[in-house]
């Protein structure tokens, strides 16, 4: 059951420190599902800004892979009794099913804005059946600080498949919206780094077909599936662990288009010569601002990373989305366009379209139109 700020969990564990990772803030009012079940999230405690989560439900047709990965959720308050038609299962049944802690009622704006000032912080999530004594808090702040940073985890591992497998769920064709139908056929490989379904799906609703690669893909991998583009996935943790990844974006380069987004735009960065940073505290939720350098528009993004890559001291490559928040680069292209990438999410909808054409760009490029 939810009890007041404590943690609650299933019945199955019995372990005294419940939950552990790095706490960040996301903005969302709706999409705690897709959240919960983003592989990009892997390793990390999720503080839910927004008071209400769980007033519609869970059910698997909206999961972005197959099961959670967010190590602890954290709410305001957790609605018990979902409103929506289709719901399957609330959110506290969810959890539990999926043994994932989570802490209830507790004051989740005042957390984000001791984030906001301080940075991610290591955490421990606990059931205390009392008040904890001062010496009980020491040592759950000594926990805490032996909890393994993102940056010493190589997470991808953790979330990536471990077999070559093509993709089939979409629409059937004779449903498939005619203006999306421009992939005509072409094979693109997706490198899973801890992809989101929707990714996968956004390819696949263009006509596209679809054969996802494990993150140990080489080149040899790549050209085996005789793909005619290349997507670097999104997915959690620190870039600079992912050496490998790295080495084949470079040798990607120049022999195939080349489409990075999230931890793929990081990897892409990193592969063109790019220097990394961490973030004080990342870039999560729906509700970010990009400006498209090209044309000026402002679209609004959603967004979920801890890491940024710099790319103004390389001279062939160009910045074309900056975030206006802080100024980071949001997105890059390289070889006159036929490598590119982005640091948000494309597939997600909170603008709710304002992104979509990066598919339709990638695909056009593969069919040379």
């Amino acid at each position: 059951m939810l009890e007041d700020g404590r943690a609650f969990v299933g019945a199955a564990l019995g372990a005294d420190v419940v939950g552990e990772g790095e706490v960040v803030f996301n903005t969302a009012m709706t999409g705690y599902q897709e959240v919960l079940t983003d592989p990009s999230y892997a390793g990390q405690m999720l503080c839910m800004t927004y008071p209400l989560q769980g007033n519609y439900g869970l059910r698997e047709a909206d999961a972005e892979s197959s099961r959670p990965w967010a190590r602890a959720m954290i709410v305001r308050w957790a609605c018990p009794k979902p409103s929506h038609h289709s719901s399957e299962a609330s959110l506290d049944e969810y959890l539990r099913h999926w043994r994932v802690p989570a802490i209830t009622e507790i004051d989740t704006r005042a957390l984000t804005r001791h984030l906001r000032t301080h940075g991610t912080q290591r955490a421990v999530l606990t059931h205390e059946a009392e008040p904890p004594s001062p010496s009980r808090l020491a040592e759950l702040a000594a926990a805490a600080r032996r909890v393994i940073p993102l940056s010493e985890q190589d997470l991808v591992a953790e979330t990536s498949r471990t077999a070559r497998a093509e993709w089939l769920d979409s629409l059937p064709v004779e449903l498939r919206p005619r203006h999306l139908t421009d992939g005509a056929g072409l094979t693109i490989a997706v490198v899973d780094y801890g992809v989101k379904s929707n990714i996968l799906r956004s390819l696949r609703e263009r006509g596209c077909r679809v054969i996802v690669l494990p993150h140990t893909a080489d080149w040899s991998d790549v050209e085996a599936t005789g793909a005619a583009g290349l997507v670097l996935s999104n997915g959690p943790g620190d870039p600079s662990v992912l050496a490998g990844p790295v080495e084949l974006a470079r040798q990607a380069l120049g022999r195939i288009p080349l489409f990075g987004i999230c931890l793929g735009h990081q990897i892409l960065g990193l592969a063109l010569g790019a220097t990394k940073h961490k973030l004080p505290f990342g870039h999560h939720g729906a509700n970010h601002p990009v400006r498209h350098e090209s044309t000026g528009h402002v679209e609004i993004t959603s967004q979920n990373h801890n890491y940024a890559v710099d790319v103004d001291a390389l001279p062939d490559v160009h910045r074309t989305h900056v975030n206006l928040n802080d100024g980071i680069c949001e997105g890059l292209s390289a070889l006159d366009g036929e490598a590119f990438s982005v640091q948000y999410h494309p597939e997600a909808g909170p603008g709710p379209h304002d992104a979509t054409y990066l598919f339709a760009d990638f695909t056009a490029l593969l069919a040379g139109t």
